[in-house]
């Protein structure tokens, strides 16, 4: 017996397995927009179908028979179709999407086709089939769906490496796209849900994103809350679950919920003590299932394979696929038309011209098909070619009854019937794109009042500002003599945080990164900064490059960021000679001494410089050698000196002695005034450096 081994055996395994559940089970194929399950449900019903309505649980059994997955899968599945609304008819309690209320038992609730469905979904004659699970049926490998059924319905399923999840779209909208398609002219369609609701459409991009949805809520006055429809995705169950978890926490203040939904959702909340109801709203839309946030991933079976599309893409394969089955019926009829045709014209001339009288002559049944074959042939250019077998076992088994009723013009107004819908077919089969164009017209006719836009669309939601409305009910503390952050460090500097907040960390080796709330963690020493995370924050850093020599200075904010991912906001190998996070400070610069140099010390105001993005170098700040500390100047005399010019950065100073007004390196206690020997201010800007010379001070002068 030859060895196998056990990773090929599970790999070859594996793979089957997932390409099963992949083509077989959990995603849509892009012809029909059904999973195999919905697939053979629907095939089940065409086959019962006789008008009448049929126990769920008798068509789970028939379903069985193509279905290898047991009763359960194919219940949910029947129940989640009917759901929709499109494609087939139900009687008793099925559920209800909006509530989150569960179907009776299969032996209660019964169902059929919808019109629509017989209308557009099935057409054996032009239907490849295959053979189900056993061999013992034949299932169709598609239907021949002239609908985009993927869009109107949407789908979700989960297979092995992939998922594939697809909005719903409202059926009349689609239709009208699929006009503009065969037009060739550009078209938009956007998702419409049963729930209703609001969405937010900006970041759709064609399928291929993302969506918010909302709840409809109303104000009727300043104490009540009124949400009158729900969001996709969630049920007024769920909803009120996720209200009642963030009353719970603290989040709003609502002193009583309650549910009167029947028919149509209405869910009453009334505001608590010290609050309103303009106030709260925004809130439901933070806190809870109110507002959602929902991705798109649309993949497809297509020639067998599992591809991602976009909502555009599946629409315009729908669209010729319609085209195409119309002009494969129209072939279909066209040859059913030519066929009872000549049929009518073989009976004419047989009966017209007696040519049955040809029987007496005839000993046997050979015989009479020979006379017969004869008898025809002064005929054969009127019935297009010669007669066949088929053709004579027709004519041999008409009645003498048929024969002696036989009534000419009736006969003929037959022929001229048949080939005036000859004509008519040929004509839609050379006009195939306006015989479409007209078809989907009759569709939106006859069913545009049973689908309007449930949902509104927006384009897009009034942005809500977290700072202002989110709770800050988190105290994140720093214990600096242990070096721990997070919400159960008891000891220390706190900050107050939101549950949306984040937490930036500055380390002083020219790294950060932002973190969720931590519930405690460890910092080490080497830590300059911590917050909340603001993309509004401005810090500004001074750092000396080694390599070229040169100090720089720069201020930035963060705006866009990945968890946990750890960033630099100096160069690498620089070195962090000041850091602060204030809104315009002004740090005072002392230079070593050099030969010939006259500057010892300036002042820069780095809240003037621009703020620029956290990965820039920055602006040139000096190639002398800096002094090791850089101290932040606090002083109400130098902020003057800058407020006197609103666009100086750098202010020059040399003293004669320390004067009280601006600070220097030399001081000599023995002169009571200060007196300047030169001030100098510089304002930088992108094109020029403008420099300011004031006058010297006279010591006669008075002050």
């Amino acid at each position: 017996m030859p060895e196998i081994k056990l990773k090929h055996l599970v790999d070859r395994n594996f793979l089957e397995y997932a390409s099963y559940v992949i083509k077989d089970r959990a995603i849509p194929h892009i012809d029909d927009g059904l999973k195999p399950v919905q697939r053979r449900i629907l095939h089940t019903l065409h086959e019962v179908d006789d008008g009448k309505f049929h126990k769920v649980a008798n068509i789970v059994g028939h379903t069985m028979r193509y279905h290898p997955h047991g009763d359960a899968s194919i219940e949910d599945a029947l129940t989640n179709l009917a759901q929709k609304d499109f494609f087939i008819d139900k009687q008793g309690n099925f559920g209800n999407i909006v509530t989150g209320d569960p179907a009776s038992a299969a032996r209660y609730i019964e169902c059929r086709l919808t019109p629509l469905a017989r209308e557009t979904l099935f057409n054996p004659d032009i239907t490849k089939y295959i053979d189900s699970y056993d061999g013992r049926n034949k299932e169709p490998l598609c239907l021949s769906s002239k609908l985009p059924s993927l869009l109107m319905l949407g789908v979700e399923g989960i297979a092995v490496g992939l998922s594939t999840k697809i909005f719903p779209h409202n059926f009349i909208e689609l239709l009208e796209a699929q006009i503009s398609i065969l037009k060739k002219k550009d078209f938009e369609i956007f998702p419409d849900f049963i729930q209703g609701g609001l969405v937010d459409i900006s970041q759709y991009q064609k399928g291929r994103g993302k969506i918010k949805v909302r709840a409809k809520i109303e104000i009727p006055d300043s104490k009540t809350l009124l949400i009158k429809e729900i969001p996709f995705g969630t049920n007024t169950e769920a909803l009120i679950e996720s209200i009642q978890e963030a009353i719970n926490k603290g989040k709003l203040k609502i002193s009583s919920i309650n549910d009167f939904t029947t028919e149509h959702v209405e869910i009453e909340l009334k505001i608590g003590h010290g609050a309103y109801a303009k106030d709260i709203l925004p809130r439901l839309f933070l806190y809870t299932n109110c507002e959602m946030s929902l991705t798109s991933n649309p993949i497809v079976i297509k020639d067998e394979r599992p591809i991602e599309v976009d909502a555009h893409e599946i629409l315009i394969h729908n669209t010729n696929k319609l085209v195409s089955i119309q002009e494969q019926e129209l072939n279909f009829k066209l040859v059913k038309l030519n066929n009872k045709l000549r049929d009518r014209i073989i009976l004419k001339i047989f009966i017209q011209n007696k040519l049955y009288q040809c029987f007496e002559k005839a000993n046997d049944f050979d015989e009479m098909k020979n006379l017969l074959q004869k008898s025809f042939e002064p005929f054969l250019e009127e019935i297009i070619g010669t007669l066949s077998d088929s053709d004579i076992d027709k004519l041999l088994s008409i009645p003498i009854k048929r024969i002696s009723k036989f009534d000419l013009e009736k006969t003929s107004a037959e022929l001229d019937e048949i080939q005036k819908e000859i004509k008519e077919t040929q004509n839609n089969l050379d006009n195939i794109t306006e015989f479409s164009i007209d078809y989907i017209k009759s569709l939106i006719k006859k069913y545009k009042k049973f689908h309007p836009r449930r949902t509104t669309i927006v384009d897009k939601f009034d942005s809500i500002d977290v700072k202002n409305v989110a709770v800050q009910d988190l105290k994140v503390f720093y214990d600096k003599n242990n070096n721990y952050l997070g919400l159960e460090v008891k000891n220390g500097e706190s900050v107050s945080c939101s549950s949306f907040d984040k937490v930036v960390l500055f380390y002083k080796n020219g790294e950060y990164k932002i973190i969720e709330i931590p519930n405690k963690l460890f910092l080490g020493n080497d830590i300059y900064y911590y917050n909340r995370q603001d993309k509004d924050q401005v810090f500004s850093v001074i750092y000396f490059d080694p390599k070229a020599k040169v100090y720089f200075m720069k201020r930035f904010n963060i705006s866009q960021f990945i968890l946990n991912k750890v960033y630099k906001y100096i160069p690498d190998d620089c070195k962090v000679l000041f850091f602060s996070w204030e809104e315009n400070p002004i740090v005072q610069i002392n230079y070593e001494p050099k030969k010939k140099a006259k500057l010892k010390s300036e002042y820069i105001h780095l809240g003037r410089l621009l703020v620029k993005s956290v990965s820039s170098i920055g602006n040139q700040l000096a190639t002398r050698l800096i002094k090791k500390d850089i101290e932040q100047i606090r002083d109400e005399s130098v902020l003057e000196l800058f407020n006197s010019d609103s666009e100086a950065i750098r202010l020059k100073a040399e003293y004669e002695f320390q004067p009280s007004l601006i600070p220097i390196d030399d001081i000599e206690d023995e002169f009571d005034t200060p007196k300047f020997k030169q001030l100098e201010i510089i304002k930088t800007k992108p094109e020029e450096e403008i420099q300011l010379h004031l006058p010297l001070i006279d010591d006669n002068e008075e002050n």
